[in-house]
């Protein structure tokens, strides 16, 4: 893992609901060292995407934060992307799902995985 000092101010929210089931997705994988990684890409049907996986691995462009019990990374181009927006872990009966609340993004897909600024 790289030698990424963890941010003191976190621009980027994590809900509790998520933080717990990142949690169990962690338990699940059997490795305590995975962290939540967002990021943010080129494509999908407003032109950039949200990607939500876990890692266990930094880059030099990677921010590292605490919440809920969880750590986070993002690297800094999708964390400019993301500024000020929250993580969530909704349940209803549509089904499940990690949800991102971006302040920035000026529209949204029907899907809510994609959006544009």
């Amino acid at each position: 893992m790289a030698d990424t000092a963890l941010a003191t101010a976190p621009t980027i929210s994590v809900s509790e609901s998520a933080a717990a089931r990142v949690q169990v997705l962690i338990q699940m994988e059997g490795k305590p060292n995975m962290m939540l990684r967002l990021a943010v890409s080129g494509g999908g049907c407003s032109g950039f995407q949200y990607g939500i996986s876990l890692d266990d691995q930094t880059g030099d462009e990677d921010v590292v934060f605490e919440e809920h019990g969880i750590r986070v990374v993002i690297d800094q181009t999708s964390l400019d992307l993301l500024n000020g927006s929250m993580v969530d872990y909704v349940e209803d009966l549509m089904g499940a799902s990690f949800q991102i609340k971006n302040p920035q993004a000026s529209s949204t897909c029907g899907c809510g995985s994609s959006f544009s600024v």
